[in-house]
């Protein structure tokens, strides 16, 4: 059940024996998507390092994932069908050309891409996506980005901010998608959805 409004959010509890530790949203989504596409349940994932890590609050300790001070919290993921083919992502989808050339379109269940607390509302179990379409001018691109790692860049006039459960977008030509880091290809059409309580995350 996703996360409520004054509710506790996890349970204390460790990793457990069939768990995978993973260091990285990419190998997070790499475990999920073969997971996925075997028809396997897919397994509790130990947190050291990537944005869903640092968005859940994960510490990189390896030790505590097995301890008694792990916690375990349920988290949602994000689904995007690509060219007819489903692709899973645990922290962010991002579709653009250069940064800061043009338009950048992202869907966020982590609130951090990288240094940049692109989503600061986003939370990895509401059940929703934050996305965020972005075309801004040049003048005003500095400024935006010296404000991203403070996530102080919203409101702005030139990027919309939704928070929607699924949605879909079409590009005039592909565009570059980046799944969790890593690119995926080129695509001019994204249906994306959120999968709420998908997998269970231990840090």
């Amino acid at each position: 059940m996703t996360v409520r409004r004054g509710q506790a959010w996890g349970e204390p509890g460790p990793l457990p024996p069939e768990g995978v530790v993973v260091r990285s949203d990419a190998e997070a989504r790499a475990v999920v998507e073969n997971a996925r596409r075997a028809g396997n349940p897919v397994p509790a994932l130990g947190l050291l390092g990537g944005d869903l890590c640092r968005t859940v609050g994960g510490t990189g300790d390896e030790a505590r994932l097995r301890s008694p001070a792990a916690v375990r919290l349920p988290v949602d993921l994000g689904e995007v069908l690509l060219d007819g083919r489903l692709h899973w992502f645990v922290a962010h989808l991002v579709a653009r050309r250069a940064w800061w050339r043009g338009r950048a379109w992202l869907a966020m269940n982590a609130e951090w891409l990288g240094p940049w607390d692109v989503a600061p509302r986003a939370h990895p179990n509401d059940g929703l996506l934050d996305v965020l379409d972005a075309s801004v001018p040049v003048g005003e691109r500095l400024k935006v980005r010296s404000r991203l790692t403070h996530g102080t860049h919203l409101p702005h006039p030139a990027i919309s901010v939704q928070r929607r459960p699924a949605v879909q977008v079409e590009f005039p030509r592909p565009v570059p998608v980046h799944l969790d880091g890593e690119l995926a290809g080129s695509f001019r059409t994204l249906s994306v959805r959120v999968d709420p309580d998908a997998v269970a995350v231990v840090v």
